[in-house]
């Protein structure tokens, strides 16, 4: 076993790409069975990635497990980190709470290309807080310290991020915050809720302008998540918080077009919106229908079929459609 709580220490942390990215910038949270390279190809063409007023600043993939990378059959899992090259700066997103596996996992995603590595410490399901990983790594410090040095010390120069919670029963963000920036990470996104309070009260955003305030003077970027509306919402709390960046989940279910600034709320056409469903769905199909079911985009049609007449009753026909083929034709038969 590698000691990695020895790893050779810096001044301050390596920023990587991080250091080129202008401030506030915007970021795509990684969600399972969401964030797949189908949708992030889509919010890549249609939110104009790499132009003026187009974003996001940066890709996140689904978190993929380390101890699954480490294992025979990786091979699958590999197909998580699949991206394309129109999609950087890219982060992986991984977990475990194997420094070993961390560390071997880390060489992996340093040699598929990725331009970081994010470590999630966050995730309030319990199939992942049973293996000591996600939300869990909250409650043990020193397992949490190993797991981000094994880490940085596989990624071979490549910058190594936490995306984390405010606590995990209670709110416990200076002991927490203290023991992830004693390691040195590049960033620190801090979704203001604790484990317990999973999703279901308002993320609390005085709790990410204190994390900057925490952070301050360590070379460590803090990153705000939670009930972000849109990139003004996202500027805003920005403003309001000092943090260097925000990050968006939700906001982009059925909004491929999120983070084009140009795009105003609300000025995507029924046609195109259904038209972009389509596309969607061949893609994924072409690029995961062989390993994936296809009942995941049935999540992303209850968003972007909504808040017109006849909303309803098209989003009952797509749930019973089984491929790309159907899904066309069930959208032509309602506007015929």
């Amino acid at each position: 076993m590698n000691n990695f709580g020895d790893v050779k220490k810096t001044d301050g942390p390596n920023l990587g790409f991080w250091a080129n990215l202008k401030k506030p910038f915007f970021t795509l949270a990684p969600m399972a069975d969401v964030t797949d390279t189908a949708f992030r190809q889509m919010i890549e063409k249609y939110s104009r990635h790499g132009e003026i007023g187009g974003g996001p600043d940066v890709f996140w993939t689904e978190f993929v497990s380390a101890d699954g990378l480490s294992s025979p059959g990786r091979e699958v899992l590999l197909r998580d980190l699949a991206f394309t090259e129109r999609e950087h700066p890219i982060v992986a997103q991984i977990f475990s709470s194997n420094p070993d596996n961390m560390f071997k996992t880390a060489e992996l995603v340093k040699k598929l290309g990725f331009d970081g590595i994010d470590i999630n410490m966050g995730c309030p399901d319990k199939s992942i807080e049973k293996q000591g990983a996600g939300a869990a790594h909250i409650k043990n410090f020193k397992n949490s310290q190993d797991v981000i040095r094994a880490t940085m010390e596989g990624a071979g120069g490549l910058p190594v991020s936490v995306k984390t919670r405010i606590g995990y029963n209670k709110e416990n963000l200076e002991e927490w915050m203290g023991a992830l920036l004693e390691t040195k990470p590049a960033l620190i996104t801090v979704h203001a809720r604790t484990r317990k309070e999973l999703s279901l009260v308002p993320a609390r955003w005085e709790e990410v302008a204190r994390a900057v305030q925490i952070a301050q003077g360590t070379g460590t970027l803090i990153m705000g998540n939670g009930d972000v509306r849109d990139i003004a919402d996202a500027q805003q709390k920005a403003e309001e918080t000092g943090a260097d960046g925000v990050m968006l989940g939700r906001a982009v279910f059925g909004n491929p077009w999120l983070f084009d600034s140009a795009r105003e709320p609300g000025s995507i056409s029924l046609e195109e919106k259904l038209r972009v469903m389509i596309e969607h769905t061949y893609l994924f199909e072409k690029t995961l229908g062989d390993i994936k079911n296809f009942a995941i985009m049935k999540k992303h049609y209850k968003a972007y079929v909504n808040g017109f007449d006849g909303a309803k009753e098209l989003s009952v026909k797509l749930m019973d459609a089984n491929n790309a083929q159907e899904v066309e034709r069930i959208v032509k038969e309602s506007f015929v």
